[in-house]
């Protein structure tokens, strides 16, 4: 699993740099203005999920799941109820990482 980093983005915008989705997931920091931006750039659909370790009622809440289309994007905040409570991260993973890149932003 690799660690992504959150890129700040300026008033003036942000150029961002990608990093290829690891197979084995990635870890990525949780906070109020920042969001995970995942590009497919594959000929197939991914599904992108983010585990949610949380439980309402001793009942596990369930996984945020998001799928790509081929050559599409999608953006998906990095709230506190996805923050894994050994690491502080959100735990993310994919159906498969071929072609995948992503990037952590923190709005301003």
């Amino acid at each position: 699993m690799a660690v992504l980093i959150a890129q700040a983005m300026p008033l003036g915008g942000l150029q961002p740099t990608y990093a290829a989705a690891a197979g084995g997931g990635d870890q990525a920091p949780i906070g109020e203005k920042l969001v995970l931006h995942v590009r497919n750039d594959d000929a197939s659909a991914k599904t992108v999920t983010v585990a949610t370790p949380g439980t309402v009622g001793g009942l596990a809440i369930a996984d945020a799941a998001q799928v790509i289309p081929a050559g599409g994007d999608a953006f998906i905040p990095l709230k506190s109820t996805y923050r894994d409570p050994a690491t502080g991260r959100a735990a993310v993973t994919y159906s498969a990482a071929t072609s995948v890149t992503v990037a952590v932003l923190q709005l301003p």
